[in-house]
């Protein structure tokens, strides 16, 4: 009777029975499913997003978030993950060659990117905006920034669109966003600029000495990025974005999250599918 009691026991954990897997024999579902862990590439230095808590070492934000729901998916545990900084350059090489088994670290869906990852549908959206000193007027908009300098992350899409909507700026390119903001406090750029709920972040680390300007340019769809051509992978992923949205972890992800600075979904929610 024990013997028969252990082995019921077994069957009930996550990769406890071979051949007990939900998912398609050979798929990376089932791979993940099999090793017990999900490998996920984030962002470190994002709060809201992805954030390495330098006393805990805990990473937290909405990406954080996603991709323990991900991992409570294929392994039975959100505790079944290992995640790996990936800086906005790396998070094609990471996937393709297999680094991570995704990448969830604001990742800006565009056709260059397509080219070598598998994107699923966006599950976030974003708006670029611009951070500025609290004390400096002269900046109230993306206009402004003639002459200016304006500091971003290498590998970015914000690099893109401030090229095409401010020629004349100035730009400062950099491995992340956290180089950034203390040349932005010390006077050597004059903005930074990215997705703003990533701006709010940054923000709620330094509300005394910056300023949200508020006037989001350009609308900003985040994917999952998988593998080139892993379609079983990605439209798992897809039923399970559609599934949070319906039933109320996506809104929880985010109440818990970006939520706690004011910050409304409104805008960044995408339609239930």
């Amino acid at each position: 009777m024990r013997v028969l009691l252990a082995a019921v026991l077994l069957c009930l954990l996550p990769v406890g029975c071979g051949g007990a897997s939900p998912f398609p024999e050979g798929s990376t579902m089932a791979r993940i499913r099999e090793r017990g862990v999900l490998t996920v590439g984030i962002k470190f230095d994002q709060p809201m997003f992805g954030y390495k808590d330098p006393v805990s070492g805990r990473i937290t934000g909405f990406d954080a978030e996603m991709a323990r729901l991900v991992a409570k998916d294929l392994t039975g545990s959100e505790r079944n993950i290992r995640f790996v900084e990936t800086v906005s350059r790396e998070r094609e090489n990471f996937v393709s060659q297999g680094v991570v088994d995704l990448v969830i670290a604001t990742y800006s869906i565009t056709k260059t990117r397509a080219r070598r990852v598998s994107f699923t549908d966006p599950y976030y959206y974003a708006g670029q905006d611009l951070l500025v000193r609290g004390g400096d007027s002269t900046i109230d908009g993306v206009e402004d920034l003639a002459g200016k300098t304006v500091c971003t992350a290498k590998g970015s899409t914000s690099v893109e669109r401030l090229r095409e909507v401010v020629p004349d700026a100035e730009l400062e390119i950099v491995d992340a966003y956290s180089i950034c903001v203390p040349a932005l406090v010390a006077g050597r750029v004059d903005a930074l600029s990215t997705d703003d709920t990533i701006l709010l972040g940054l923000l709620a680390q330094h509300p005394a000495a910056l300023r949200l300007v508020g006037k989001p340019f350009g609308r900003e769809p985040y994917g999952m990025g998988v593998r080139k051509d892993d379609t079983q992978f990605r439209d798992h992923l897809n039923g399970l974005i559609a599934r949070w949205l319906r039933d109320g972890q996506w809104d929880r992800a985010y109440m818990a999250t970006i939520g706690v600075t004011g910050a409304t979904s409104t805008s960044s929610r995408p339609a239930t599918r």
